[in-house]
């Protein structure tokens, strides 16, 4: 995605990637807002987006309804079927 541009705009449904990529991001990412360990249990769960915004340099990130922690675009995707 271009600079300052989101992928899922506020109020969109998204689903968290599943477990494995969950904690390869957060073995690998070196960057702002790392994830925390309560987020891994959201792997695969459908949420809504409440909130975008922009880390200096233009990556968004992303605050969903009743879900902790700040997620990065590479952590969300499109609903997929067999979501829970």
């Amino acid at each position: 995605m271009p600079a300052y541009a989101e992928r899922f705009p506020a109020g969109s449904t998204v689903q968290i990637a599943d477990l494995a990529t969950l904690e390869r991001f957060r073995a690998t990412w070196r960057l702002h807002n790392p994830l925390i360990p309560e987020q891994l249990a959201w792997a695969n769960k459908l949420a809504l987006v409440a909130e975008v915004s922009f880390y200096h340099g233009g990556d968004p990130v992303y605050v969903l309804l009743d879900v902790p922690g700040v997620w990065h675009e590479h952590c969300l995707t499109t609903i997929t079927n067999g979501a829970t």
